[in-house]
């Protein structure tokens, strides 16, 4: 097994934009036992360029169906948006904001939430939704990774309720401080005590997976090829 280093955010995350994809390092979780790490397959990049890397900033959203009155009981009933507004301002360098818990109503994220993230230097949104605002969000090269687009507003639809709390999207837990990798082939969660082994594998296997290319150009045969450096 190869030596897991330590590093910092900045070197894991341009790691895994410069030298691996999810192909690879979803291969090795499922090798260390953990194989539900995908999000679904309808996530995508908004544009299929896009990819992301940086720490799980989890939020949670809900369902409305109508305005506060004063018969509300809810600390959020009379507040738009709920505390959506809170949650982007507190983004930190580096981080992802990860939004679920909602129904697929409306859209969860929207051109100047993006503006607003990239000031933040945020490292990108997934949403287990949809966005709006798409060509201003392209416009900006901030990686967003949803269900797709559509215009419907949150406002009177959804709140956030929480935020840097642990969501689950489909089964896939999702905690703050997670890794959150994502390219035009899936969107990954990478929990941080398995981070650094994760990304060892991940660089051997890919190293691995450049010298079969080579044997199999020159003409080695796959069985071969499996047999000789166990990967294909």
């Amino acid at each position: 097994m190869p030596i897991a280093t330590k590093r910092s955010d900045e070197e894991i995350f341009a790691l895994l934009k410069e030298r691996l994809f999810t192909a690879v390092v979803g291969d090795v979780l499922d090798v260390m036992g953990l194989r539900k790490q995908f999000l679904p397959a309808t996530i995508g990049p908004l544009q299929q360029p896009m990819r992301i890397a940086g720490r799980a900033m989890p939020v949670l959203e809900a369902d409305i169906f109508a305005e506060g009155t004063e018969l509300s009981a809810g600390p959020l009933a009379s507040k738009p948006f709920g505390i959506m507004l809170e949650a982007l301002d507190d983004l930190k360098p580096g981080e992802v904001y990860i939004a679920s818990g909602s129904s697929l109503r409306y859209a969860l994220w929207g051109g100047l939430m993006s503006t607003r993230a990239t000031h933040l230097k945020a490292a990108g949104a997934v949403l287990n939704g949809y966005v709006r605002d798409a060509a201003d969000i392209e416009a900006l090269g901030f990686p967003t990774f949803c269900r797709g687009v559509y215009a419907q507003d949150q406002g009177v639809r959804g709140k956030v309720i929480d935020f840097r709390t642990a969501i689950e999207i489909e089964g896939i837990r999702v905690a703050p401080g997670d890794l959150v990798f994502g390219d035009r082939e899936g969107v990954l969660i990478i929990p941080r005590e398995a981070e650094d082994e994760a990304i060892a594998r991940a660089l051997e296997k890919a190293s691995t997976e450049n010298q079969v290319a080579v044997a199999i150009r020159n003409g080695m045969s796959a069985c071969e090829a499996m047999a000789t450096f166990g990967v294909m």
